[in-house]
């Protein structure tokens, strides 16, 4: 069964998540050439605990960090790594939640270092873009299958394809509640969507093929094929008067001022 959340809940959600968007504008900053992601997971878990929260992902089924940096051809999980230093021209996918008032938030964003090729800025470009397309769908009455097709999509008619075996997901009392979200599917299919649905809406965009596979740590997720892969999400909240986005608040957001599609 699919949790619904309080109009109060829905707020609190709000609020966690402008401290991620904060924190993910901090990291933005810092991602140049040279630094390590150890330092990028330092920032973020700090700057969460600062702000009266706790890392939703460190400790989560053993896993060591608080921020997920998966740089080029890792699709998600990369472990941050004093050893691991940024380069031009990488992108680097930054994922990160956490927990406040009893409450989950979670979000993604995959950016450049420095200077990279045009059509790498294009691929990013189509893979945010296939994220806004799933948010449109998430309105009251439409079916869970709406928000798979429109970021599949949008995906592949621009010659990308998208990851099969990890999806998104609803979030709110647990880091992952019901229901799965996959990021392909067929419109007008799976459950119908009802006001109170908090969904972690995450398209993970490959530049080639959709083949993945897990490397010897137990956690970081490549491409098979070596291409670059780009992951960008929002938790999601559906109202009757349609997609509000709780972790991409306007500066100076105050209460109920999240975005709206």
């Amino acid at each position: 069964m699919i949790p619904l959340k309080t109009a109060e809940e829905v707020e609190i959600m709000f609020e966690n998540g402008c401290i991620l968007a904060a924190v993910v504008e901090g990291l933005k900053l810092m991602v140049k050439p040279g630094i390590t992601t150890y330092e990028l997971d330092e920032y973020c878990e700090t700057s969460i605990r600062k702000a009266g929260a706790v890392p939703a992902f460190k400790g989560y089924r053993g896993y060591r960090a608080t921020l997920c940096c998966s740089i080029n051809s890792e699709v998600v999980h990369g472990i941050p790594s004093k050893s691991r230093k940024l380069a031009e021209g990488d992108i680097i996918s930054l994922d990160l939640g956490l927990k406040r008032s009893g409450l989950f938030s979670d979000m993604a964003v995959t950016v450049p270092v420095g200077k990279i090729d045009k059509r790498i800025e294009s691929f990013l470009e189509i893979s945010e873009k296939s994220l806004v397309a799933g948010i449109f769908q998430a309105t009251p009455g439409k079916r869970l299958g709406d928000i798979s097709a429109a970021i599949q999509n949008t995906a592949e008619k621009n010659g990308f394809s998208v990851v099969r075996e990890y999806v998104g997901h609803g979030v709110g009392r647990k880091l992952h509640e019901e229901p799965v979200i996959p990021n392909f599917g067929t419109p007008n299919t799976g459950p119908r969507l009802q006001v109170g649905m908090v969904l972690a809406i995450e398209p993970m965009v490959n530049m080639g093929g959709p083949q993945v596979k897990v490397l010897d740590d137990g956690w970081t997720v490549v491409t098979v094929d070596g291409t670059l892969s780009a992951h960008f999400e929002h938790s999601v909240a559906i109202t009757e008067s349609g997609p509000r986005v709780l972790t991409n608040c306007p500066m100076g957001g105050k209460k109920g001022d999240s975005f709206r599609i």
